[in-house]
């Protein structure tokens, strides 16, 4: 006998054994058990997720010679027959090559007589968006008002393009794509049913590889089987697929958070080598912040406990904020690959991307910080400005812009230091991620000793939780043994943020203004009785 491919083998042909589409399950076998059936169903959803796995099913309901119930007993002639295709009251119709009004017609005045050996005759339309406009039209009465022993199952990838007079002529069920356990718990117990040896990782792989088709995960199954000599293992997998393995993506996540990117190169050059998809790898990097993302903000999730226990760790690892742009720089890094010189460095500048936004945490020091420290252990230290009366001990193992000199007004008291409003207002900027936001929205009240006090804007309190990464990054400035305090109340002089809108706006309107002014726009706005819009106005 010739090998049938599991895709075939494996079709569910029944409704208990179907696969991850428990909520259409769930009404139409209420619908049948009940005696309440429509004439029509319309089943949507992307390839391979059972469309035309359930229209089978529902006609062997509807025609087993055991009656009309949600188990047929898949053993009678009829039932046999549908799962062979040999059943007559049984026809598929491709739309795809019979979409015109003539092959509905023909269609339409079969319909109307009675079944041959069945109890219904069932019709059933695949890739229904096809069919052209007349067609549809021509099916839309008998649609509505079949005759009481026609049964119509209508199958699309596309709903949107199927006429609304016709899907309200319909029960539509939304078939959803498969999760991937589900995918991978259904090829375990393919391949122990086949006897197959196979390594579980292997499978995770595949069903990847799938992207929520259950039938092209039996086909890719297929293949692995026939690659790997009768067994299932992950490198065999890996390498048929072409995709980046777990090693490399983890690898490179440990390179990032220990701020390795000498690490984070060896990862790349590895898969230089092994000519690896870097599109691929950028894609499941993305993934992978994506899944750790939801570790952080909704942990419940993550069904897969497995995938759960590995990820908390990089989830306490990597700042939330950072994550999100870790993320977007994935993928934007994913976009600009084919504007790159060649694939391999545009990967490679999308890690030191990475690398470069990643913020510093306590007792973490880089390869990259180490090799910056060195020379100054031996370099002459330059001795920094004055910053007041009482001197703060310059530090120049640590890499950061130098700060402002802070020169105190004439006014103030010899044992405190005021920052000057336009000092503070440069150095609110030079903060990363959250500190700065926080920065920005504070007025600086004074600096004195070790304590600097800063006045936040109540309409922007909540930055406040963000305290604790301000404090290390004006330490980084001014010395470990800093303390900061910040009160909520209404600024008396400008925020740094408040002077950037200020700016902004009178720039905006300087820029409205001229183009008010503009006698060539004054002529077309009185010539036209026309009106300007502002808000496509933009200052250069």
């Amino acid at each position: 006998m010739s090998y049938q491919v599991l895709a075939r083998k494996w079709r569910p042909k029944s409704f208990a054994t179907l696969v991850g589409q428990e909520h259409v399950v769930r009404a139409l076998t209420h619908a049948l058990d009940q005696n309440r059936l429509h004439h029509a169903y319309l089943f949507t959803g992307t390839r391979g997720v059972g469309k035309t796995t359930l229209a089978r099913i529902m006609a062997k309901a509807l025609n087993c010679e055991a009656g009309v119930s949600s188990t047929p007993c898949g053993v009678c002639s009829a039932c046999t027959a549908i799962d062979t295709g040999r059943f007559v009251d049984y026809i598929e119709l491709d739309a795809a090559s019979n979409r015109g009004v003539d092959d509905m017609t023909q269609l339409l005045e079969r319909a109307t007589y009675a079944p041959t050996i069945g109890r219904y005759k069932v019709y059933v339309i695949d890739e229904v968006h096809q069919l052209s406009g007349h067609a549809f039209n021509a099916m839309l009465k008998t649609l509505e008002e079949p005759p009481e022993h026609v049964k119509f199952i209508l199958a699309t990838t596309d709903p949107q393009k199927i006429p609304v007079t016709v899907l309200s002529r319909c029960l539509q069920f939304n078939l959803k794509q498969m999760p991937l356990t589900h995918i991978v718990d259904h090829l375990s117990r393919v391949l122990e049913a086949e006897g197959v040896a196979f390594e579980p990782a292997a499978l995770r792989h595949l069903a990847k590889g799938a992207a929520g088709s259950m039938r092209d995960a039996l086909s890719l199954l297929d293949q692995a089987i026939a690659h790997g000599a009768g067994k299932v293992e992950d490198e065999a997998v890996r390498a048929m697929l072409g995709t980046v393995g777990d090693e490399h993506l983890f690898a490179l996540l440990d390179g990032l958070v220990a701020q390795d990117v000498q690490a984070m190169l060896e990862v790349a050059k590895l898969m230089d080598a092994r000519s690896l998809s870097f599109d691929g790898g950028l894609q499941e990097l993305a993934t992978l912040f994506h899944r750790i993302a939801l570790i952080q903000f909704a942990p419940e999730a993550l069904l897969d406990e497995t995938e759960r226990s590995r990820l908390e760790h990089y989830a306490q690892a990597l700042d939330a904020e950072y994550l999100q742009l870790a993320y977007q720089i994935a993928i934007h890094g994913r976009d600009e690959l084919s504007l790159a010189p060649d694939d391999y460095s545009g990967f490679v500048m999308t890690l030191l991307r990475l690398h470069a936004f990643r913020p510093e945490r306590a007792g973490v020091v880089n390869a990259t910080t180490k090799a910056a420290r060195a020379p100054a252990a031996t370099a002459p230290v330059r001795t920094p400005p004055p910053v007041s009366p009482t001197p703060v001990a310059s530090r120049p193992q640590v890499a950061v812009p130098p700060a402002p000199t802070f020169a105190a007004p004439a006014a103030a008291p010899a044992s405190s230091t005021v920052p000057g409003e336009d000092d503070w207002h440069t150095l609110a900027t030079r903060f990363p991620g959250m500190s700065r936001q926080l920065a920005q929205n504070c007025e600086l009240v004074e600096r004195t000793g070790t304590l600097v006090r800063l006045r936040l804007d109540p309409a922007h309190k909540h930055l406040q939780a963000h305290q604790e990464k301000l404090l290390v990054a004006l330490r980084e400035l001014w010395g470990a043994h800093l303390r900061l305090e910040i009160v909520v109340g209404e600024p008396a002089s400008e925020t740094p943020a408040a002077r950037r809108q200020n700016t902004e706006r009178e720039r905006q309107e300087r820029a409205v203004a001229s183009i008010e002014q503009d006698p060539f726009v004054r002529d077309v706005v009185d010539l036209f009785d026309a009106s300007i819009d502002e808000s496509t106005i933009k200052p250069v």
